[in-house]
């Protein structure tokens, strides 16, 4: 079998409610992609769920991959190293991806100017609450490039920085992008914000903690994450890891 162009790897912890929207948007998305379907691979990394994850993935015609220690972290590294696409794509299993994904970020590696990047992403729903938190963080992603969505770049580069830290509980993918930020600028490249294919953001922990919640809880996690504390247990299950689903 040829190499595929693209892996797209989800993290999954009991996401059987959420999964199915996701895929539907990736086979619309493989369809659209000019090089062809089987151009790209899906991987589901189950990060030992309970319910029907793995069995929808299956389902579906997924590569599923069973990971047994409880991290995004080792989730996402579990499904890169069974990936064997050219590219690694990273999404969250309560997303969707945009049609054109993949014609979009191929052009864009196929140009040099990149190591990687994300495409952003559209909230599912408006509040007062979410368009402030929403509008606080844009900053950020301009003055950084750094941004969540599809989150993407060459498999050989993913490598070369050691993938995402599995001794962190949470903020790998702040670290990840950072180490990949730093390692384009030193041959030249920088990161791609692909907005015309932003992909949809989930609101659910919204609905769970309240649409102004995410001011107190990230203030929490910076501090955490500035400190070096990479077993903040706490406010990792709280908010990523023993949640209601």
């Amino acid at each position: 079998m040829p190499t595929p162009r693209f892996s797209v790897i989800i993290p999954a912890y009991n996401e059987e409610l959420y999964l199915p929207r996701l895929l539907d948007s990736l086979d619309v998305a493989r369809l659209d992609y000019d090089g062809g379907p089987d151009q790209v691979e899906v991987i589901v990394s189950n990060n030992s769920s309970t319910d029907m994850t793995g069995e929808i993935a299956h389902d579906r015609g997924c590569q599923v991959v069973n990971i047994a220690k409880r991290t995004i972290a080792a989730a996402r590294n579990g499904g890169a190293r069974a990936a064997s696409g050219d590219i690694l794509c990273f999404i969250d299993a309560d997303s969707a991806a945009h049609p054109d994904s993949f014609n979009v970020i191929d052009i864009a590696m196929r140009s040099g100017r990149y190591i990687g990047g994300a495409t952003g992403l559209y909230l599912e729903r408006v509040s007062p609450g979410l368009l402030f938190s929403y509008i606080c963080f844009v900053p950020i992603a301009w003055v950084t490039g750094m941004d969540s969505g599809v989150v993407f770049c060459l498999r050989e580069d993913f490598e070369s920085i050691g993938g995402y830290d599995e001794d962190r509980l949470y903020g790998e993918d702040v670290k990840f992008l950072w180490q990949l930020r730093r390692k384009g600028i030193s041959r030249g490249q920088s990161l791609a914000r692909l907005s015309q294919v932003k992909a949809l953001g989930s609101t659910r922990k919204f609905d769970q903690h309240g649409d102004w919640h995410y001011f107190t809880m990230a203030f929490e996690a910076l501090i955490g994450f500035l400190s070096g504390r990479t077993s903040d247990r706490d406010i990792a299950d709280r908010y990523w890891y023993r949640p209601e689903r």
